[in-house]
Parts: structure tokens; sequence; C-alpha cells
């Protein structure tokens, strides 16, 4: 089945960064648009930034010009490179297709920003 596993959170200070990865299995990864979102504690799950097959990139306002997102169609793995984090941007982050799929969100990885 498919399956996304995300890694890479963890606590930054403010103006720090954090690499984000996702790992996919069970899908046809080359040929699938994909997507990074993000949910904060009592708030919707949110889009942040998507892919698509041939590398075009598409980003949420909020994060454009300090986040970047990549894909690696040999490994199936997509990442999100963060630069410049606040603490707005504290969230679970999780991959999925973009646009998702219910079926196919992960366990997700916590990114802290806090000082």
């Amino acid at each position: 089945q498919v399956q996304f596993m995300e890694s890479g959170g963890g606590l930054v200070q403010p103006g720090g960064s954090l690499r984000l990865s996702c790992a996919a299995s069970g899908i046809n990864f080359r040929i699938v648009p994909m997507g990074w979102y993000r949910q904060a504690p009592g708030k919707q799950r949110e889009f942040v930034a998507m892919i698509s097959p041939g590398f075009t990139t598409v980003y949420a306002d909020s994060v454009k010009g300090r986040f970047a997102i990549s894909r690696d169609n040999a490994k199936n793995t997509v990442q999100l490179e963060m630069n410049s984090l606040a603490p707005d941007d504290t969230a679970a982050y999780y991959c999925n297709t973009w646009p998702e799929n219910f079926h196919y969100w992960g366990q997700g990885t916590q990114v802290t920003v806090s000082s």
C-alpha cells in the first residue's frame, strides 16, 4: 500500500534551519505531484509547498522565499528545506500527494521553533 514516512523534524531556534525528508513507497512516485502540508496545534492542516513530476514548484505565501521543496525520483523522496524559521512555523509536517489523498496521511514529523 501507499506509505509516506517523514523525518528530520526537531527543535530549532528562531532564524534557524531544518531539512525535512519524506520517503514514499507503494506509488509510481516519478509521475505523482507531491506536497508538504503542516498542522499547528488547534488549527486545520494547511498546504505548504508542492512539486510536480517536472519539478515545477508552488509555495504558500507564508513560506515563499524561506522554504524550498525538491524531489529525487531515483530515491522516491521529497525534501523540504526550511530557512529563517519563525515560531509560527511550529507544526507537525506531513507529505502527501498533491492534491492530498485522505488515505495517505502518515505520522508526520514535528517542527518546533522556540528560543
